[in-house]
């Protein structure tokens, strides 16, 4: 089941749902509006390697905007620090944003219940596209669960910025 906007301002005022900073023009139907955060990262090989950890660079974004380009991936991170011990918290971009080509999440939409951070956004634009820091970039909507509930105590729990891939965590030595 998932919640309307007013429910989601309700379980955050309750504490039951984390969006800091909160503001309630953000609200939607049923869902809430995030903005891009200010830094940006990128891999700098051309070839990863999911086994190791990759270099990556940082980027941070300023009033003037940055271009993304075609063909890279950028990852950067939702402005608010999001996230639920009771609901499921799922990311999907603007309809705004995907007009103009720009992919949010490439396929880590849902957030695990209990995962609280800052968002990290597996961006890719189709074609050259200016975005901003503070920019509404995408949506997050929060689901009612069945069953009990497993907090996450996962590898990216309280991120704050852009956090790149830790595949090579889930290899077993040998």
């Amino acid at each position: 089941m998932i919640l309307t906007g007013p429910h989601i301002q309700q379980q955050v005022e309750s504490g039951s749902i984390v969006i800091e900073p909160f503001d309630p023009h953000l609200i939607n139907p049923n869902s809430y509006d995030f903005r891009l955060g200010n830094t940006l990262m990128v891999y700098e090989d051309h070839i990863l390697d999911s086994k190791k950890i990759n270099p990556t660079k940082i980027i941070t974004l300023t009033d003037e905007g940055y271009t993304l380009q075609p063909d890279t991936l950028y990852l950067g991170h939702t402005q608010e620090v999001i996230g639920s011990e009771t609901y499921v918290p799922i990311i999907r971009g603007k309809s705004s944003t995907g007009r103009v080509g720009l992919f949010v999440h490439i396929t880590a939409d849902l957030i695990d219940i209990g995962s609280i951070g800052q968002v990290t956004l597996m961006l890719h634009a189709v074609q050259p596209l200016t975005v901003y820091p503070g920019m509404r970039i995408g949506q997050v909507t929060f689901w009612k669960t069945l069953g009990d509930i497993q907090l996450y105590q996962g590898k990216y729990q309280g991120s704050v910025g852009p956090m790149s891939s830790q595949v090579y965590k889930d290899f077993v030595a040998s």
